[in-house]
Order: C-alpha cells, then sequence, then structure tokens
C-alpha cells in the first residue's frame, strides 16, 4: 500500500492510500474545525452546517445530490466533533470522480436556502429532543461539561436548542468564510483509487479558493472537573466518570489507552469480570480513553438500579485503586493485543483508512506509518500502566449521573477512596 502527499499551492492538503485487491474506495474532506471552534454565540453551528451539507447547492438540488450518489450505489454523509467536521463518500471505483465533485460542490457552492434552513432546523430540534431520551447519551454531553466547564471543549456539539432556533443564514455564511478555507481542509482518499487523477480534479475543484485570514485558535483546555447528577425516574442510573488523560501528542497516550482497555475495554477486562459477570450489577460497563490536541480523558460508564448504584461506583473505585498494584503483564499483553487487532481490523476498511490519514495529517503533518505506531503500543510495559494507574487517582476528575441517582456516592468521596 501507498501513501501519497501533496499540497496545492492555496494550502489544501491531498493524501492518499492505495489499496490493491479493492473495487471501492473512501473519498472524503475533513474540516479542521468542529464543535471547540465555536465561539458561546456559535454553539451548534457547525453540526447545523453538517446537516445544510445535502439540503442543496447553486448546480444540484437536495434530491439530486442524492439521486447521484445513489445511481452509482454509492453512500454519502457527513460528522461533527469536537474538532473536525468530515464529509465524506464511498463509492465504486470508477465514480470516485464523481463523489469527489459532489463533496467539492457542498463545500464550495452551498446554496443555505432559506426554507430549506427552516426544515433543517427542525430536524436539529428533533434530534436535539431524542437526545434527552437517550440518556446513556445525554450523560456524555454533562460528562464533558463537567470536565471542561464554562468553555467551547465543554460544550454539546448540538448546541442548546435555543440557540440552534435562531441561527440565520448569515450565521451559517460566517462560520464558512471563518473556518472553511483551502488551509484549514483535507482531502483523504482510500481504496481503488489513483493519486495523480485526484490531485489533478482537487486542483479544478477546490485549487481557485483562497485561504482565509487566520482563525483564531480554539480556547485552551481547562480541566475543571465537578460532578453532575440529574435525578429522574428512569430504569436505570447511567453512571460516568472521567479523569484527566495525556493529550494525543504525549507518548503517554498509548500507556492511557492500554491502562483503559485492561480496566474495562472487553468482555475480560476488571470491571466486566468483577461488576457484570462476578456480580451482575450491570449489563453494560466500559472504560475508554481519547484525546484532544491538548486534553484527554479516560471514562467509565455503566448503567445500573438505583438500588444498586452504590455497590457499581465503590467497586469501580476498588478496581482502579488496585491496578495500581496488581495490574499483572498478562492483562496488560492482552490489552496491547486487543489494540493492535482493533487497529489492524479497523484499516481493512477504506473508510477507516482514509480516516485515518487524515486525523495522522492533522495531528502530525504526516502519516505515522502502521509499524511505528504498533511498536508505540508494544512499548508500554506493566509498570507504565500501574504508574498510570497511581496518577490517575490523584487527577482531576468528573463524573455525571442521570436517573434514580439518589444513592450515587458523591464525586468527593470516590475521589478519597481512589486516593486513599
Amino acid at each position: 500500500m501507498t501513501i501519497e502527499l501533496h499540497t496545492l499551492s492555496n494550502g489544501f492538503r491531498i493524501v492518499t492510500e492505495n489499496m490493491p485487491g479493492l473495487k471501492s474506495a473512501s473519498v472524503g474532506v475533513w474540516i479542521l474545525a468542529g464543535g471547540r471552534h465555536e465561539r458561546l454565540e456559535q454553539n451548534g453551528i457547525a453540526h447545523f452546517l453538517e446537516h445544510m451539507a445535502f439540503k442543496g447547492t447553486k448546480t444540484r438540488t437536495a434530491l439530486r445530490i442524492a439521486e447521484e450518489i445513489e445511481d452509482v450505489g454509492g453512500y454519502i454523509n457527513a460528522y461533527t466533533s469536537r474538532d473536525t467536521t468530515a464529509y465524506y463518500a464511498r463509492v465504486l471505483e470508477e465514480d470516485v470522480p464523481l463523489g469527489l465533485d459532489i463533496i467539492a460542490d457542498i463545500l464550495t457552492n452551498p446554496l443555505f436556502d432559506p426554507a430549506e434552513i427552516e426544515v433543517e432546523r427542525g430536524v436539529i430540534l428533533q434530534e436535539i429532543g431524542q437526545t434527552f431520551d437517550t440518556p446513556d447519551e445525554v450523560v456524555f454531553d454533562w460528562l464533558q461539561e463537567a470536565a471542561y466547564p464554562d468553555q467551547p471543549l465543554g460544550r454539546t456539539i448540538l448546541g442548546p436548542a435555543e440557540r440552534v432556533s435562531a441561527f440565520t443564514r448569515a450565521d451559517l455564511a460566517g462560520f464558512v468564510s471563518e473556518h472553511y478555507g483551502p488551509g484549514q481542509m483535507i482531502l483523504a482518499a482510500a481504496g481503488a483509487i489513483d493519486h495523480d487523477a485526484i490531485v489533478r480534479q482537487a486542483e479544478r475543484l477546490f485549487g481557485h479558493l483562497s485561504p482565509v485570514i487566520s482563525p483564531a485558535a480554539p480556547v485552551p483546555a481547562r480541566f475543571g472537573g465537578g460532578e453532575r447528577r440529574e435525578v429522574k425516574a428512569l430504569e436505570q442510573v447511567h453512571f460516568t466518570l472521567a479523569f484527566e488523560a495525556p493529550d494525543y501528542r504525549d507518548p503517554a497516550i498509548f500507556t492511557a489507552q492500554v491502562y483503559s482497555t485492561a480496566l474495562g475495554g472487553g468482555m475480560s477486562s476488571r470491571l466486566f469480570q468483577e461488576i457484570r459477570e462476578n456480580r451482575g450489577l450491570c449489563y453494560s460497563i466500559f472504560a475508554q480513553t481519547g484525546a484532544y490536541d491538548d486534553a484527554g480523558l479516560t471514562t467509565i460508564y455503566a448503567g445500573t438500579s438505583g438500588e444498586q448504584i452504590e455497590e457499581l461506583a465503590l467497586i469501580t473505585i476498588d478496581e482502579m485503586r488496585r491496578a495500581t498494584d496488581d495490574m499483572s503483564e498478562a492483562e496488560v499483553a492482552r490489552a496491547r493485543a486487543q489494540m493492535k487487532a482493533g487497529l489492524l481490523m479497523g484499516l481493512e476498511s477504506p473508510s477507516s483508512r482514509a480516516e485515518r490519514l487524515a486525523r495522522m495529517l492533522q495531528i502530525w503533518n504526516r502519516i505515522p506509518s502502521i509499524e511505528e505506531t504498533i511498536a508505540k503500543i508494544d512499548a508500554v510495559t506493566t509498570r507504565d500502566v500501574r504508574d498510570f494507574a497511581a496518577q490517575t487517582a490523584t487527577a482531576g476528575a468528573a463524573m455525571a449521573v442521570y436517573g434514580p441517582a439518589e444513592k450515587t456516592p458523591a464525586l468527593g468521596a470516590l475521589r478519597e477512596r481512589l486516593a486513599a
């Protein structure tokens, strides 16, 4: 497999990876702007723009966009995260030019028809309402807010209903003019692709774009911590914890990920075995570590009854505390194997490959080899994991719980137990 890079004269970056033997490809454009790039009055607008992408351009109606991609059996979609907005398509080899042309059209020629804005506003307000009926989703928004209070990184990606209700066409166009410059775009493609052909087409489609005035850097992350407890008559308490972790350029991020995998990353993990298998306190429990440019979080989630939440929370803390002393070589080796297998299996998909290309270029301005990443995972030792577990015991912490949560121990009490 061959990774190739090219940058147009206006700063627009192109990265491709040919995957021999495939008959399809994934192609997309990643915008280096998401929820954390919004000002307070803009909260939710990056996601609103994602919705508007498929609502018509100066050359295609919304129906035509859908019909053109589906006439060839393709698939087109988008998503918004806190630091990125992505627009991508999966198509057969011969239809890569069509997929890229449609993506370029929705990014460079958006119509922002007032009638369509109103229709999509209603869709997004319904989506916001739906999150409150999905406790295991909304509780993570509250956890993020508790971890990073009063700053963009702590705000919901969807935005509050009152702001979404007020966005205008000018607001949408303004965010595009601030953040959708060629220097903030990465075109990534993987699968059955021809690098030179994509570069030529990208020059025609994006080469005319003028650089935007350098947008303001996002507000630096400041971990705040604290707890949010929302009591409601649900069947379960949805319990989440977050602890400060390394950012994605810190070499310790691999240790943090091995730790969270061993703690709660699979059926053999400590939390799953002790809390679900041995005690039957929950159906779902997991731990994971995610990272941003300047911050990271190790998070834990579980759902249980109001009567059992205290026991579940205390055992979770006890397992975290125990990891500082007796995390075994076998557990760490298993966690490393899970991470490597997950990485390699995921990259058999051209969509995952394209996303990795864009993500790595965003972080490192280069594409680290798979072998380099695996070597960093393999370098994590049991001593490293135990030391990280000890650091976590005194790290900043946040908690969010939702449901019949009256018996949930206070975050302060849990932190004292963890540090004991």
